[in-house]
């Protein structure tokens, strides 16, 4: 005896399925961002990636290419809103807000956004397991599918010079990054690009996370890796920044709905 006839498939394009928002203005594009680097601030606070007024994001104006958006100097992440977000000349100058911002910090994020123009989004705190794979000088091991995704796509910066304020540190910083998503700062931390905000927080993340996996892993053993064409074949599926844009997107999904005043 056969039970009743199971409902049909529901055709894909009743199906959602969230993609990068298209603009149909500088005004709305310019909004976009802003509410995602306040997002982004937020969700890097909950996570605890802040430390002290170390930290930023920055995002490149749709606009005025040659500026940005960048928290204020001293507010906490977690309380970050869109009309707390400074915008900045690539001098470090500030040409609408109402804040400070961290000279020091902004250095390396303008020679950045300078070397790389197709990079819209920068990322750079002082978390604890990316200061701690940092202060070992490593980059990370092809050793699980999330590390994969920055397989050959990341860098070591092999120099620490203290506080960083001169232009020129921050060019051979930029230079180190070169043309990949990630970069290990030696004892210092890490620094992620996206060709949107939301690529380069989730970089950041995933790469924090990874790093903390990879120091726990080795705690425990030695740590098995997969082979270059696996990890080079996991890259190709998992390391574009879209992909990025598509993990990032729970992380957005949760800040914007359980804290929406950081929409104000």
């Amino acid at each position: 005896m056969h039970g009743p006839t199971p409902p049909a498939p529901l055709p894909t394009d009743r199906l959602q399925f969230a993609m990068p928002p298209r603009h149909e203005s500088v005004e709305d594009e310019r909004r976009h961002r802003k509410e995602r680097l306040a997002g982004a601030l937020r969700i890097f606070g909950r996570l605890g990636f802040e430390d002290g007024v170390s930290g930023h994001i920055t995002a490149r104006d749709p606009e005025y290419s040659d500026c940005f958006w960048v928290n204020p100097f001293g507010l906490p992440f977690k309380h970050v809103t869109v009309s707390d977000l400074v915008l900045v000349n690539a001098d470090g100058q500030v040409v609408e807000g109402r804040y400070h911002v961290n000279q020091a910090a902004f250095t390396v994020h303008a020679q950045v956004h300078a070397a790389r123009p197709d990079v819209v989004a920068v990322a750079h705190c002082h978390s604890v397991h990316g200061r701690a794979l940092a202060a070992l000088g490593d980059l990370l091991d092809p050793i699980t599918q999330e590390s994969c995704a920055f397989y050959e796509d990341h860098s070591l910066y092999d120099a620490y010079s203290g506080v960083t304020v001169d232009a020129e540190e921050g060019r051979r910083i930029a230079t180190a990054l070169g043309t990949h998503k990630a970069l290990v700062l030696r004892n210092h931390g890490l620094l992620t690009v996206g060709d949107s905000v939301d690529a380069a927080a989730w970089w950041f993340v995933s790469m924090e996370r990874s790093s903390q996996v990879q120091l726990t892993a080795r705690a425990a053993g030695r740590p098995v890796l997969i082979d270059h064409r696996q990890a080079v074949a996991t890259r190709e599926q998992l390391g574009g920044d879209l992909v990025a844009w598509i993990n990032y997107q729970p992380l957005w999904q949760d800040i914007s709905r359980s804290e929406p005043d950081l929409l104000s």
